[in-house]
């Protein structure tokens, strides 16, 4: 029991601040890398990497397929064979848990005190899906981050467990592991093991809604193939289902939903074009040129610069405002989506939120922050225009005036056939593989009840 209680102190003061910070939807200038005259990538897309995370392996090994089997904290690509990434990995030879990683991509951050093991994986699937893991039992995190919806929900807010509706899109958890930071706007909120306490103790919104946490360790330790489950993640404890490693099982599962492997990757990184349209590699060079800028702030191997892994040389976690809102000309965002402001009362962060990765988009809408936008090619019509304006209502401004806008969102001069190219290219980014890998789905037997 002593043991126990330290787990829970850990999750006191420090955790329950962010808990009132965020939610589970939350509520910089870049060198491009351009494609050549040939439609093959560039050199600098292939053959080096920098620490901004390029195409290249980020480690700085070679992109052109496998790499050495990689274990956890070492640096490397993939484990060898696995062409189609994600999912959870395997124990190696000796111990070390082994990732199955996309060419090009790092190894993610791990925490010392929650390292990687497929028995932790396995739990943390089950637990995902478990609608026990919400106060009524009606929802489960993968309510909000479907698979098939490159594990978001398809909706402009998500609705919580006792039906009250959220405040913001429920962010894509593909690659969530080589996220800087969590949610949408807090800077705060640097590790999935506390990030999942959002959702299932928040109030504003309520999520899951769990009250307490003796609830959810009661209800978990009363099944008996729980009770098993976490025994073999956490041999030799005592006291195995806990809030703890709840939340380091769910985390560690979360880690494992990884992309990499769409039609552009195949193209990039194995010369297969199949996938990749005249259109689609014409909308790449656009995305990477001046005339798009869209690789400002959508780059390297996540195609977003709030981006982190292991051994990076240096830790960032910028936040933009794109101009979506501009309320009586005072550069204010509705409330209470007023971005990282909202955490830090500073007035320069007003309207700032985190850019998100651009894999699978075409899966995610309705897009930005607070599902304001439908489709893709609205997002587009926000992006020429250098910010949105509202002509009526109580959210009426024009966002292309926001005194808070970052620079780098100016007015796009955009063709027809430049914005058909976009479209297309960003449709290349759909990795069919996480949305149907089974190791990622849901269990089809549930952990047997009392």
């Amino acid at each position: 029991m002593e043991g126990r209680s330290r787990r829970r102190r850990r999750f006191s003061a420090a955790a329950w601040l962010l808990i009132a910070a965020g939610g589970c939807g939350g509520a910089e200038q870049r060198t491009p890398a351009n494609p050549g005259s040939d439609g093959a990538p560039a050199s600098n897309a292939r053959d080096g990497a920098n620490d901004t995370g390029g195409f290249a392996g980020a480690d700085g090994g070679p992109a052109d397929g496998a790499t050495d089997t990689v274990r956890d904290g070492a640096s490397g690509g993939r484990a060898d064979g696995a062409a189609d990434a994600g999912g959870a990995g395997d124990a190696g030879p000796d111990g070390g848990y082994v990732w199955n990683l996309p060419p090009g991509f790092p190894v993610p951050v791990v925490p010392a005190d929650n390292p990687m093991s497929s028995s932790k994986v396995l739990l943390g699937r089950y637990l995902f899906y478990d609608q026990r893991l919400s106060h009524n039992g009606t929802q489960a995190c993968a309510s909000c981050h479907q698979q098939a919806l490159a594990f978001t929900d398809g909706r402009a807010t998500s609705l919580g467990s006792s039906g009250d509706p959220g405040v913001r899109s429920a962010m894509s958890l593909v690659n969530v592991a080589y996220a800087s930071t969590l949610t949408w706007a807090n800077p705060l909120l640097l590790d999935l093991e506390h990030q999942a306490l959002v959702p299932m103790f928040g109030t504003d919104p309520v999520e899951l809604g769990l009250l307490s946490e003796d609830e959810i360790d009661q209800r978990l330790s009363a099944v008996p193939g729980y009770v098993q489950l976490f025994s073999d993640a956490w041999p030799g404890d005592g006291a195995p289902v806990s809030l703890d490693h709840i939340v380091q099982a769910l985390a560690s599962f979360e880690r494992t939903i990884i992309s990499g492997r769409s039609p552009f990757d195949r193209w990039l990184y194995d010369g297969d074009g199949s996938g990749m349209s005249a259109s689609a590699l014409r909308g790449y060079a656009v995305f990477n040129s001046d005339t798009g800028g869209c690789f400002h702030c959508h780059l390297g191997f996540d195609l977003t610069d709030h981006v982190n892994w292991a051994n990076k040389a240096f830790f960032d976690r910028p936040y933009h405002n794109t101009g979506l809102y501009n309320l009586g000309g005072t550069g204010a965002y509705p409330e209470p989506n007023t971005g990282v402001y909202h955490v830090t009362m500073v007035p320069t962060d007003m309207g700032r939120f985190k850019a998100p990765t651009l894999r699978n988009i075409a899966l995610t809408a309705p897009y930005m922050h607070d599902g304001s936008i439908a489709s893709l090619d609205a997002v587009l019509d926000h992006y020429q225009a250098g910010g949105r304006t509202i002509t009526g209502g109580p959210y009426a401004g024009n966002g292309s005036l926001n005194p808070y806008k970052d620079p780098l969102v100016e007015p796009l001069d955009l063709s027809s056939g430049d914005r058909a190219d976009l479209i297309e290219y960003l449709n290349s980014l759909t990795d069919d593989t996480v949305l149907t890998n089974p190791a990622l789905s849901a269990p089809t037997q549930v952990p047997d009840a009392p």
